[in-house]
């Protein structure tokens, strides 16, 4: 039996046998050697998963093999990237090649302006100091503050590696450029809003001194809005039950600094009701207007495809919550009309954001704030791989096809927020807290992949 090896691979195993077997006729010789002096012509990283598995580049991630050419790399003592002795094996060295890896510990941001950026090489008669860019890992965006603001509002985009955002693009290639505030530590940036973002949505992408990074394809994104109660979507209502949020308990006074309300939004606890008792179930209710009118399938699929996994759909809502909210009280997003509360099971799920590391914890916010849910925390749809079909066909099948909010007030059980045993339970009191939310909208979470060599 004859066996072929892919093509694919040929040039990496080429690569290497070459380096390894040039480096071991020279390697015996490095350590006795003084050295001559030293010059850098190409760097080359190593990437055997690519397809160009040793491509030239003007500069480097951290945890990256690079492969260096020039001269004079015999009898070499010391290499520092960004100031950082940085280790490599003699037997990778050759006069004129050599191989090094970026350490995790090579300094970014903190290392010394005068060695920034620099690969210095020693030996024991010679110095070379060669300007070359170190990036911190790949930068990634886990979250926006808001991702349905009003224009020239400001938004807190957090994340890891957002180091020195120079531009950032909205969705309809709407770019800024000036009034970016980046954390030191790369942990956030805060941007204000321009008008003119697509109302198709999308991604919005930072520009870093670690690279280019997207968001989740969820920015402004109003084409999924199912409720906004000015006109997007319709409320739905029925009875004379004290739960039920009716047109006149909206309301449209201006609230919230920084992120402000938006023409109308409920109120998760009515002006007219003084507080909530405790062990209390369904407090309040607010609706979609459901069968007849609601219709996800022609609303929603055209942007995010039936067959989409659904761990890359959510549900998103804007909340404010001007004072304290801590120990009581949660709201239960419920996927159809068939819930009598106090559910921790079917295709409900219970947002609880005073529980933090399994401990109570006070939580307001200044303005607006966005909630993002992706459909796959739902219980119904948690311990399984389900797609975005599967949410369309349960709707559809449903008696009462609204879609709701209800505030809770009953006990909680610590286990039941995260899924592990334990024998904690935060036992519910009267609250008086207030909770509005508005914009609900179903949103895609896939992100685009930035590719730092697109071929």
């Amino acid at each position: 039996m004859k066996y072929i090896l892919n093509k694919k691979y040929w040039a990496p195993i080429a690569i290497l046998s070459m380096m390894v077997f040039g480096m071991l006729f020279t390697s015996c010789d490095n350590e006795d050697s003084e050295g001559g002096a030293i010059t850098i012509t190409k760097v080359f990283l190593e990437d055997i998963n690519s397809s160009v598995p040793d491509r030239e580049v003007s500069f480097a991630r951290l945890g990256q093999t690079l492969r260096i050419e020039g001269s004079g790399f015999s009898g070499l003592k010391k290499v520092y990237i960004n100031g950082y002795s940085t280790y490599f094996n003699v037997v990778f060295v050759s006069d004129n090649s050599m191989l090094v890896t970026v350490s995790a510990d090579t300094p970014i941001l903190e290392a010394d302006p005068s060695v920034r950026n620099t690969i210095r090489f020693a030996n024991n008669s010679h110095d070379f100091t060669f300007s070359f860019e170190i990036r911190a890992g790949q930068p990634a965006i886990s979250a926006i503050s808001n991702t349905m603001p009003n224009p020239g509002e400001t938004i807190t985009v957090t994340g890891t590696g957002l180091t020195e955002v120079s531009k950032v693009v909205f969705p309809g290639n709407v770019e800024v450029t000036s009034g970016i505030t980046s954390d030191e530590d790369g942990e956030s940036f805060t941007v204000v809003v321009p008008s003119g973002i697509s109302d198709l949505g999308g991604s919005i992408f930072a520009e870093t001194s670690n690279g280019g990074v997207y968001s989740p394809a969820y920015f402004n994104f109003k084409k999924g809005l199912l409720l906004n109660f000015d006109g997007q979507g319709q409320h739905g209502y029925w009875g004379t039950s004290t739960s039920m949020i009716q047109p006149a308990d909206l309301e449209s006074a201006a609230i919230g600094t920084g992120n402000t309300s938006q023409g109308k939004y409920a109120p998760n606890r009515p002006a007219r009701v003084a507080s909530f008792d405790a062990a209390k179930n369904r407090c309040s209710e607010v609706w979609t207007a459901g069968n007849g009118v609601d219709n996800w399938r022609a609303q929603l699929t055209p942007y995010i495809p039936a067959t989409t996994p659904l761990d890359k759909v959510a549900f998103q809502f804007d909340i404010y919550v001007p004072d304290t909210w801590k120990d009581s009280g949660f709201l239960k997003i419920c996927m159809i009309n068939n819930f009598n509360g106090g559910e921790w099971a079917g295709a409900c799920y219970n947002y609880v954001p005073w529980i933090i590391d399994g401990k109570s914890v006070g939580v307001s916010t200044t303005g607006w704030t966005t909630v993002t849910i992706p459909l796959n925390k739902f219980y119904a749809w948690s311990k399984e791989a389900f797609t975005f079909e599967t949410v369309l066909a349960y709707r559809e099948a449903a008696t009462y096809q609204n879609f709701g909010i209800y505030f809770e007030n009953s006990d909680v059980k610590l286990s039941n927020v995260t899924g592990s045993a334990s024998e904690v339970e935060f036992a519910s009191k009267a609250t008086t807290v207030k909770v509005y939310t508005d914009n609900w909208r179903i949103v895609p979470l896939d992100t685009p992949v930035y590719n730092d060599f697109p071929n």
